[in-house]
């Protein structure tokens, strides 16, 4: 009768968190690279505090009242609208190119259409509710 094969549990163990300390190093080296960057910075800047340095700014408006103020939230609608459409943008590019390759034309067109049919849908809400109107 044949003897059972026992495979090499400890090569098999190496190979796999070998692979998991080369991420470790990769985590290690870039939390290094942040924290010398920091200290560089703390180092190399001048610290000379005036009261002028000390005083509240916000955008180039002296801080006169209440700290509370209405935000009118178009604003950021239209940061959530920027953000749509440049996904949307990045999505064209290796849109084109898979579109390119023999054997996938028809099927990534109709993918694409309904992706921009998706967008064209959030663009006409966006239009209809009023929040591409500058006032």
């Amino acid at each position: 009768m044949p003897e059972p094969t026992v495979v090499n549990t400890t090569v098999v163990a190496a190979d796999y968190f070998e692979s998991y300390s080369v991420v470790g190093l990769l985590a290690v080296i870039g939390v290094l690279f942040v924290a010398v960057a920091f200290g560089a910075g703390r180092l190399l800047r001048p610290v000379v505090p005036t009261p002028e340095k000390l005083l509240t700014y916000e955008c180039g408006v002296d801080p006169v009242g209440e700290g509370w103020a209405h935000t009118q939230v178009r604003y950021y609608v239209y940061a959530f609208l920027y953000v749509v459409f440049a996904v949307d943008s990045i999505f064209l590019f290796p849109w084109a190119t898979v579109f390119a390759a023999p054997g996938y034309g028809a099927t990534t067109l109709v993918e694409m259409f309904v992706f921009l049919g998706f967008l064209a849908v959030g663009l006409l809400y966006a239009y209809k509710k009023g929040v591409l109107a500058w006032t």
